[in-house]
């Protein structure tokens, strides 16, 4: 029985750990002169690095491709094995590697380029946003509504 709970606490000291190493990448782009322009830029940083703890599946401080593939599913966005390689490959650069890096993911969301995984990531904030507004009961459809 004492096993489990000593799992536990070292699972609990590798994520702490992690967000550590993590939290110190994040210090260096709030430091860089890139992305000084960048607004809300500390928010930004601890949604994405709370986002990508998420789906770090293998705790080694990456994203595989079977964390990206559980992360796209509980979007509802199931990827074939190619698509996954693909967009891992958006991701990195075009360089073939199986994980995807912190660095490569905030390159990813602070960078210009419009990866497929950005895009996904942004629609989903913005998806959530949109739900919360709509309370009450729905309102009436009109002949404007209709195909």
């Amino acid at each position: 029985m004492d096993g489990s709970a000593q799992g536990g606490k070292a699972f609990g000291l590798l994520k702490s750990h992690q967000e550590e190493k993590l939290n110190s990448i994040n210090e260096a782009f709030l430091t860089d002169p890139q992305y000084a322009e960048e607004e809300d830029l500390a928010s930004k940083l601890e949604m994405f690095k709370n986002k990508y703890m998420e789906f770090d599946l293998n705790d080694k401080g990456e994203i595989d491709i079977m964390g990206l593939k559980r992360m796209l599913e509980k979007l509802g966005l199931a990827k074939t094995h190619l698509e996954l390689k693909k967009m891992m490959s958006e991701v990195v650069g075009g360089a073939s590697k199986d994980t995807i890096s912190y660095h490569d993911f905030l390159n990813m969301m602070l960078g210009k380029r419009n990866a497929i995984l950005k895009l996904i990531l942004m629609f989903e904030g913005k998806g959530k946003e949109q739900e919360q507004k709509e309370v009450g009961p729905p309102r009436r459809k009109t002949f404007s509504d209709l195909p």
